[in-house]
């Protein structure tokens, strides 16, 4: 049965601030590996051994969040089906081939959205489905995926660790509002329930996989030996932070109300991610590496920084905090990245991962 978590959703709607329209770094991630995932599928799938009357194709996009990068990623794993279906039918005979994608994210995500601006019926290669429940349990029956995808997720986590939000816990995260990796016991409860929530994902996608069905992931990691504060990424989380208890000093928010925030985020190190991986027996990994992203050597802008964390964390600073609280928030993160630009040349750079696991 479907598991229940702490649910933060990107900002939904189409306005300027929405995920639709602050999430190109997200995109251009993805794009980046569309060539391997094509050439991955026509190599390697095969659909005679999946089912040799097979009718209906099932894709599910995992954490889909409202698009656009949801329909981008399922258009390329369905037109390379086709392309290999094409092949296979000339030599064995296949019938005809239709697909279903099931969309899947938290319930309170903005369906409404997602499916508002997906490509028209006449555009559309697929029958849709909307799949609400967290991906840290099963949300499709046994045996019903042919291919699993999800990018830029799993850093997600299902809840944050208690003890963390715990005063008597050495584990207490005062001073951060993120597992920055600057304390040890901070760390160490992350990584439990890291390791807790991965382990959850693999076994669900293992039972909804069908046997030599595939699952697809694309993601975000840190180097062994490097610590999310020495990132960009870190380093604006950690301002954000910043930018909190000013506003609790000009009596906007708490600090006490500060104390007892954290995202519920962990960026494993590629070495804790293919352990996780490897340690759950019902897949064999066939793919796993790091990936160049195209905007890494590019100075971000201030602006382009501020609007896509502020559609990443909208909803988790709101449900904290309260709605009242996000634009001075943000527009105080603007200033801040205005007053002291991150330089990017002396941060550590985050790695782009990109795995390719078969049910067995």
């Amino acid at each position: 049965m479907p598991t229940s978590s702490q649910s933060y959703p990107m900002s939904g709607g189409d306005d300027q601030h929405s995920y639709i329209h602050n999430s190109s770094y997200q995109k251009a991630g993805i794009d980046g590996v569309e060539e391997k995932t094509r050439q991955y599928i026509l190599e390697n799938l095969d659909l005679m051994n999946l089912n040799p009357n097979l009718s209906t194709f099932t894709i599910a996009d995992f954490g889909c969040s409202i698009g656009p990068n949801t329909f981008h990623a399922v258009q390329n794993i369905i037109d390379t089906v086709k392309l290999k279906h094409l092949k296979e039918n000339q030599e064995n005979c296949l019938g005809p081939l239709e697909f279903q994608v099931c969309f899947n994210d938290q319930r309170n995500n903005d369906f409404n959205t997602l499916f508002r601006t997906q490509p028209s019926s006449s555009e559309r290669e697929y029958f849709s489905v909307g799949v609400p429940g967290s991906f840290y349990g099963r949300v499709l029956p046994r045996n019903s995926v042919h291919i699993g995808h999800t990018s830029y997720t799993t850093h997600w986590l299902s809840k944050v660790p208690d003890n963390v939000c715990d005063k008597n816990s050495p584990a207490w995260n005062k001073n951060y509002i993120q597992c920055n990796d600057l304390i040890e016991e901070v760390t160490n409860a992350y990584k439990v329930q890291f390791k807790k929530d991965m382990k959850g994902f693999l076994e669900a996608r293992a039972e909804e996989l069908v046997p030599g069905g595939l699952m697809i992931a694309l993601g975000q990691c840190l180097p062994d030996g490097v610590g999310l504060y020495e990132t960009w990424q870190g380093i604006v989380k950690d301002i954000i932070g910043d930018c909190l208890m000013d506003m609790a000093k000009s009596g906007v928010t708490t600090e006490e109300k500060i104390e007892l925030f954290n995202l519920p985020m962990y960026f494993p190190q590629f070495s804790e991610l293919k352990e996780e991986i490897e340690q759950n027996g019902s897949f064999t990994i066939e793919m796993m590496e790091t990936v160049s992203h195209s905007l890494e050597t590019m100075q971000l802008t201030n602006d382009f920084i501020t609007s896509m964390y502020r559609a990443i964390l909208s909803t988790v600073v709101e449900e904290h905090f309260g709605a009242d609280v996000v634009d001075e928030l943000f527009d105080r993160l603007a200033k801040k990245l205005s007053k002291h630009p991150i330089d990017f040349e002396i941060c550590k750079k985050q790695m782009v991962y990109y795995i390719v696991l078969k049910r067995k």
